[in-house]
């Protein structure tokens, strides 16, 4: 580890919850350099959808790179590019009847989520952009001026204007009804609130806890949207690509953002890459006017067509993932019920799960004792306070019951420790 401390900067996060140093990987597990092998429930914070290394993504790289076909292209022509806007137009969008522009904005979530400022800021006239409480978007300015932690924000050193928080689904556990404050501001030129050029939102909040917002909370708040013109903006960074059972999670809701941010498993391999997605009528760009060195990475088109054309040609993914979610869902129940002292509740949706302790400092204690029984997990929420589950959606139901297991261990183990 020496070389970690020594040289590696003190931002460093994840490495310190599980000291080893990984070396390879092979679908639902990960082996450090030792040989030690462990579950992953983290998957890459939910990069790695369709596990580790996936064998025909894998095929299908390793040939194009033999080929000497393009890799870096910025915003150029290729065959690699045409091929994903195709298939992903094919696979995607046209059998859920959506007609959206495919933006390719850098190499990662927030790329995607700054772009998507940037344009409903452009195609509005308008400068704030309204977000919800526990809302993580990403580490840039943009993003962070919409994220809710409070640590991270003030990791930007300057002021985070243009944005204005409100609550998220059932952040008031229900004493106010949906969007009485924001309706109420928007409809009162007297409240001081600018109108916004956008709203955005995370069907569920990742990085927030797992809160998820219900389908008839994310239908008021696209009503709303309609109602006061204001672009409705989805991060469908993490939740996206299949993690909540349907490709985009908002499907289940039955609404149609005006854009959509997407990454993390959209390479289906590992791989970065993202892209903003837009109502047609909304892509005022000149060209060039947003723009990345990183914006156009092939490799990551050839795994991505190969993702597509491998999951979501038809109906099994998702059916797959909604059963497993709810083999999840059983056990961490029993878990919940079995320790009602040491566990507040169970939530998530698809193939995003979180155990919420009563008191914070006990998740990270229960992460720990998993990592020594060789489980990956890490948690989430505004204090840390969920044991929050990412397993690949590939993981199979003998493995997601080993991690389970493994789970009900660990949350015995630091009950006992406590209650000794």
């Amino acid at each position: 580890m020496d070389t970690f401390a020594r040289l590696e900067s003190e931002v460093r996060g994840y490495c310190r919850g599980w000291p080893a140093v990984f070396h390879t990987a092979q679908g639902s597990h990960v082996t450090d350099e030792n040989g030690r092998r462990y579950l992953d429930f983290f998957a890459g914070a939910g990069t790695l959808n369709y596990g580790h290394n996936n064998p025909e993504l894998k095929r299908r790289l390793m040939d194009y790179l033999s080929s000497d076909a393009i890799v870096h292209s910025l915003d150029m022509y290729t065959t690699a590019k045409r091929d994903f806007l195709d298939r992903f137009n094919e696979v995607v969008l046209e059998p859920r009847g959506l007609d959206y522009k495919i933006q390719f904005p850098g190499p990662a979530g927030n790329h995607s989520v700054e772009a998507a400022l940037k344009l409903a800021r452009k195609y509005t006239g308008r400068e704030s952009v309204v977000s919800f409480t526990n809302a993580f978007h990403g580490m840039t300015l943009g993003a962070l001026a919409v994220t809710g932690n409070s640590m991270k924000r003030h990791g930007a050193g300057v002021p985070l204007g243009h944005g204005v928080a409100m609550p998220y689904d059932d952040y008031l556990d229900g004493r106010t009804p949906d969007f009485l404050l924001l309706d109420t501001m928007l409809d009162d030129s007297g409240s001081g609130l600018d109108k916004p050029a956008a709203v955005i939102v995370e069907t569920v909040q990742g990085e927030g806890g797992i809160n998820v917002a219900t389908a008839e909370w994310l239908r008021g708040l696209a009503d709303l949207c309609r109602r006061h013109e204001i672009l409705l903006i989805v991060d469908d960074v993490q939740m996206g690509c299949g993690r909540t059972g349907g490709f985009f999670s908002f499907e289940e809701a039955g609404i149609e953002p005006d854009i959509v941010c997407l990454s993390k498993s959209l390479s289906g391999y590992g791989l970065p890459f993202a892209i903003t997605l837009m109502r047609r009528e909304l892509d005022v760009w000149e060209p060039g006017e947003h723009n990345g060195t990183f914006r156009g990475f092939n490799p990551a088109f050839v795994t991505a067509v190969g993702a597509l054309e491998d999951y979501w040609t038809g109906e099994g993914m998702e059916k797959q993932t909604l059963a497993k979610g709810e083999q999840v869902e059983r056990a961490l129940n029993e878990i919940a019920l079995a320790h009602p002292g040491a566990v507040d509740g169970v939530r998530g949706r698809g193939l995003a799960w979180g155990l919420v302790m009563s008191d914070p400092a006990l998740a990270p204690r229960v992460c720990g004792e998993a990592f020594s029984r060789g489980l990956l997990m890490e948690t989430s929420g505004p204090e840390g306070e969920v044991v929050k589950l990412l397993p690949p959606l590939t993981t199979s139901e003998t493995e997601l019951d080993r991690g389970l297991e493994i789970i009900a261990e660990s949350v015995e183990a630091v009950r006992e420790s406590v209650t000794v």
